[in-house]
């Protein structure tokens, strides 16, 4: 699956340029209030849920810095996948399969792209987009609803204010 990645978006850039970025958001999205004060389930899928909802939000933020990003974002969303592969390879996936697992969860980040670029918009139902995308529907208190929102929220306007550089450096938030 990654190689059909490359050979659609071109020469590769130096994988290690961007690993700092996803490291951050990995590490933004295990941070324990998450699963803690938000109620996010501390699972393979609610991990999943968190990984895949930052890495959105970062995608989002290069999305808006236009052209400069195009290839930041291409890079980080590479990474994604192969930490998504092995992950999927150490929990016993075969060859056969990884691919359409693997293609599952790329089709869940561009549902969070979706749903988080208009739950961000003016009059956008960011908590409607949290419930189906994080807690998919769980009887969630409303306390960890707000928690998780407001986390979402913050980490979005931390965003907004770094310029590219500073988020390839890992500085999201």
């Amino acid at each position: 699956m990654v190689t059909l990645f490359k050979r659609i978006l071109g020469p590769r850039a130096d994988a290690d340029a961007f690993a700092p970025l996803y490291a951050a958001i990995v590490r933004r999205a295990r941070l324990p209030h998450w699963y803690r004060d938000g109620a996010v389930p501390d699972t393979i899928d609610g991990r999943f849920d968190m990984v895949s909802s930052v890495l959105a939000l970062v995608l989002l933020r290069l999305e808006a810095l236009g052209e400069p990003a195009r290839e930041s974002s291409a890079r980080v969303t590479e990474l994604f996948i192969s930490d998504m592969d092995g992950q999927l390879r150490q929990r016993g996936i075969g060859d056969l399969v990884v691919g359409k697992h693997v293609g599952r969860m790329m089709s869940q980040l561009g549902g969070r792209l979706t749903a988080y670029r208009e739950g961000l918009a003016e009059g956008g139902d960011l908590a409607g987009a949290i419930d189906r995308n994080i807690h998919r529907g769980a009887d969630v208190p409303v306390a960890a609803r707000i928690h998780v929102e407001q986390g979402i929220r913050a980490l979005v306007a931390a965003l907004a204010v770094r310029d590219l550089a500073q988020i390839l450096t890992g500085d999201i938030a």
